[in-house]
């Protein structure tokens, strides 16, 4: 298991308005948005992007917009958020982006990630497809051109071990405790884009039970609501600490917000509640294993 990080450390939240159809235009919209942010804030050590934030949200749209990932040959979001990794010497996690893969051709939803030197070092397909359907209020299938994801995804940093999750992925609890109970991850990170309908139910609601479920910091980031845009993402992007506080949230419109992850928090809580060495997997199943 991975040491927890021991001092506190500062990370972003870029909550930026829903995507425009000029890629290039997302891109630098994202580009300045994390220049600003680390000019006000330049001891932030992580920064975070939305969900789908270079292009539209759209199962009609995703393959127009699809990249191909990879280290080698480095496509235009990758080049852009490699270069901006490294400039800065964080860890960046670039929401997700749609991806092509040429020996499949298939199309996923991916959130991919930057070390401090701007190296591509992992990247998380959407494991749980958005396909819903409720009365009165919205209906969207991801699977109508999306591949699913097959692995959970935890990430190493310099601080300790981090869970990547997309959106949905949330909905499922499994990704979350794999990640905190077989790489000791102190934080899970979901870049999302819950709309008007399922925002209010439950953004809020999943967030604090995946951080007191797992006693680690939960951490998501939505694009801005733009209700000139086919899809209106919910906003609140929000830190929630091992407690279930919200410790840092945003509004509905376009804005950064910072938050402070305290190394003390995370121990005092999984010390004073030990979880981890209370399960009866004699009794049910270790989904970690």
């Amino acid at each position: 298991m991975s040491k927890v990080f021991s001092e506190k450390i500062k990370i972003a939240l870029i909550q930026l308005k829903g995507s425009s159809a000029d890629k290039s235009a997302n891109l630098i919209k994202a580009k300045n948005l994390i220049d600003n942010a680390m000019t006000r804030e330049p001891s932030t050590k992580i920064v975070v992007l939305p969900e789908c934030f270079n292009a539209p949200y759209s199962v009609t749209k995703f393959r127009d917009y699809a990249e191909v990932i990879n280290s080698e040959k480095k496509s235009q979001s990758v080049s852009l958020l490699s270069s901006i990794a490294a400039r800065y010497k964080i860890t960046l996690i670039g929401g997700s982006i749609p991806e092509i893969d040429l020996q499949t051709d298939n199309v996923y939803n991916t959130a991919i990630i930057f070390n401090e030197n701007g190296d591509l070092i992992d990247k998380h397909r959407k494991v749980h497809l958005f396909d819903v359907d409720i009365p009165n209020g919205i209906t969207f299938k991801e699977s109508d051109s999306l591949s699913p994801g097959d692995k959970a995804t935890t990430i190493s940093t310099p601080y300790g071990n981090i869970g990547i999750g997309i959106c949905y992925d949330m909905r499922f609890p499994e990704l979350a405790m794999i990640s905190a109970r077989k790489y000791n991850a102190f934080a899970m990170i979901y870049p999302s884009a819950f709309n008007t309908v399922t925002g209010p139910m439950h953004w809020h609601l999943l967030a604090k039970a995946r951080a007191v479920d797992n006693q680690m910091y939960t951490i998501l980031c939505s694009p801005a609501r733009d209700m000139e845009s086919n899809y209106h993402a919910y906003g609140h992007s929000l830190v929630c600490d091992p407690k279930g506080n919200i410790i840092s949230e945003a509004g509905e419109g376009e804005e950064t917000i910072f938050a402070e992850l305290d190394p003390k928090i995370l121990e005092e809580f999984r010390a004073g509640i030990p979880l981890d060495k209370q399960r009866r997997f004699d009794v049910y199943t270790d989904v970690s294993k």
